[in-house]
């Protein structure tokens, strides 16, 4: 049997303790999911924390290798010039020519560059291309000597470093009376002479000496261009005989046209044979004289520079073996282009050339300077020859 109210104190007690217990249960799960939840968010949070820091580490070498490359573009890259810079463009550039029009009446269009660097461009190539014809001018750089060829064209030789220079100062130079005289410390050291033939005609050797002519080159003989005889010159016997008696100073020359050793000989041998009844008067040299002629065609002219050359030294050799001073004529051409003077420099060489101041660039010891001069004792033009050798103390 219940008390009275006893059902209600009984329930009551129960229903309180099952909410209790749910409470306390829901609490444990709150407490349960809280401590699961934040042990995921540590998870994570330590997950994006690695992931960030591998992030950084990606981007610091993707720096570095861009910088790296930048480094090595700007190495390759060439360096900015001045005429680079944009603002070149500022200054105002004269108007280059307008292109000329194609068949089609259409401009043609040049490629576009930069006006400053093609004016730089232009003046330095043009400066180059100055300096470079400068250095290579063969009439200023010392190193060729003009030669006029028998056809009249000129041409520039080198000048041969094997041969002796000549060392005259033509400032030293001076004209009396027409006739050429070397000076030095006001002292005369060079000697006037004239050379004759049977062309200059009649000559009064006492009118010549008063003028002031110390020797005489008298033609010997010659032979023919085109017959190849020997003859001895009509005056030659008057000339010496005549330039002895005025006691003038003597030397010869011969005119040769041969084309071998053989007849070079034989022309020597002519020399001395018509020489011997002077020998004791002959002091000034004995001059070979070979060369071509005017508007018609000689014996030599199948001959080459050696072959002349050989010629030369065939004759030069017979005059100095006989006991005369052998001496070789010619012009500038002809001693330079004719025949090798390297082989033939034991002799002494006598210049042709009408010129204020020749410009032969070797050695020589006489230099016949005016074929048309004028001297008393000669009718119409006369020869006129400076010698820097005294031959008479020989």
């Amino acid at each position: 049997m219940k008390l009275p109210g006893e059902e209600e104190m009984g329930g009551g007690g129960m229903g309180r303790s099952i909410i209790y217990m749910v409470i306390a249960v829901a609490a444990f799960v709150l407490i349960v999911m809280f401590a699961v939840f934040r042990e995921n968010d540590r998870k994570r949070s330590g997950s994006d924390y690695v992931q960030e820091v591998r992030q950084q580490k990606e981007e610091e070498a993707q720096a570095e290798e861009l910088t790296a490359k930048e480094e090595e573009e700007a190495q390759e890259k060439p360096k900015l010039r001045a005429e680079d810079l944009d603002f070149w463009d500022m200054y105002p550039v004269e108007e280059e020519e307008k292109p000329e029009a194609d068949g089609k009446g259409q401009a043609n269009d040049a490629a576009s560059v930069n006006p400053y660097n093609e004016k730089a461009e232009r003046e330095k190539e043009a400066e180059r291309q100055k300096e470079e014809e400068l250095r290579n001018d063969p009439a200023t750089d010392g190193k060729h000597t003009l030669i006029t060829n028998r056809d009249g064209t000129e041409e520039w030789v080198l000048i041969s470093p094997y041969l002796t220079k000549n060392t005259f100062d033509f400032t030293k130079m001076e004209d009396k009376a027409g006739l050429k005289r070397y000076m030095e410390n006001g002292r005369k050291t060079s000697y006037v002479g004239v050379d004759i033939s049977k062309h200059t005609g009649k000559v009064s050797f006492s009118s010549i000496k008063s003028a002031g002519v110390d020797y005489v080159m008298i033609r010997l003989g010659s032979r023919g261009y085109s017959t190849g005889q020997i003859t001895l010159d009509e005056n030659f016997k008057e000339n010496i005989e005549g330039a002895i008696d005025a006691q003038l100073d003597v030397g010869v020359y011969f005119y040769s046209q041969a084309i071998s050793q053989e007849e070079a000989i034989q022309e020597a041998n002519f020399v001395v044979q018509n020489l011997e009844p002077y020998r004791a008067h002959v002091k000034y040299p004995v001059a070979f004289n070979m060369g071509f002629v005017s508007n018609d065609k000689s014996r030599i002219e199948g001959l080459g520079r050696e072959d002349k050359t050989t010629v030369t030294a065939s004759f030069l050799e017979g005059i100095r073996a006989a006991g005369y001073v052998p001496m070789i004529y010619g012009d500038k051409e002809w001693l330079i282009k004719e025949i090798d003077m390297t082989k033939l420099q034991d002799y002494d060489v006598w210049l042709s050339q009408e010129e204020e101041i020749p410009d032969y660039p070797y050695r020589y010891s006489m230099w016949q300077y005016n074929t048309d001069g004028v001297v008393n004792g000669i009718g119409g033009g006369a020869d006129l020859n400076i010698c820097f050798v005294n031959y008479s103390e020989r």
